[in-house]
């Protein structure tokens, strides 16, 4: 059983959740966050903690930015796009169990305070900014440092905001890389 409460951003999620790990959910129905809703999230984060865990699309995205604001000590999980997808649409309902309990193993809390360790140069000099295959290697390295998909610009914000540390960059892109020549 998680300690913390999952939110999450509808019926199906739950489900998929269900399948892959034990834990209590609350639902926001997208951004239709109502005060009772609210309210409930506000308690869980008092006495249980909670963790973020929305659709990785632009819908998502925005309720995981609102709720942040309001709740910054919640930690965050982030599945993968391509592990989130089937069929055309996107979201927690489509991951698998597997990418489901990875997130929740690769969970982050976001730090208010930049740490300023890494900078646009670094994404540049990394591929990961300004290239053809820049998205593509900002996603997979999005997925293995647990800070899911973004532009190059958010990207940049959860590398300083979410603890990230050097090593661990430099480490995950070492695996990305041999994983890269490895398929060629």
């Amino acid at each position: 059983m998680i300690k913390e409460v999952l939110i999450v951003e509808g019926k199906m999620d739950v489900v998929a959740i269900g399948k892959a790990v034990e834990a209590d959910c609350i639902i926001t129905e997208g951004f239709n966050l109502k005060p009772r809703t609210l309210k409930n999230i506000e308690e869980a984060a008092k006495r249980r903690g909670i963790i973020i865990l929305t659709d990785p699309d632009s819908a998502g995205e925005r309720i995981r930015k609102f709720l942040a604001k309001r709740f910054p000590t919640a930690k965050h999980a982030f599945v993968p796009r391509e592990e989130a997808t089937a069929a055309g649409d996107i979201g927690i309902e489509q991951a698998s169990p597997e990418s489901i309990r990875r997130a929740l193993e690769t969970v982050r809390t976001l730090g208010w305070a930049s740490s300023e360790r890494f900078t646009s140069k670094d994404l540049i000099q990394n591929g990961l900014s300004g290239g053809a295959n820049a998205s593509a290697r900002r996603a997979h390295l999005g997925a293995r440092l647990g800070l899911g998909f973004a532009n190059a610009k958010t990207f940049l914000l959860r590398l300083n905001h979410y603890g990230v540390t050097r090593e661990e960059f430099e480490q995950a892109l070492t695996e990305m890389e041999m994983e890269e020549e490895d398929g060629r």
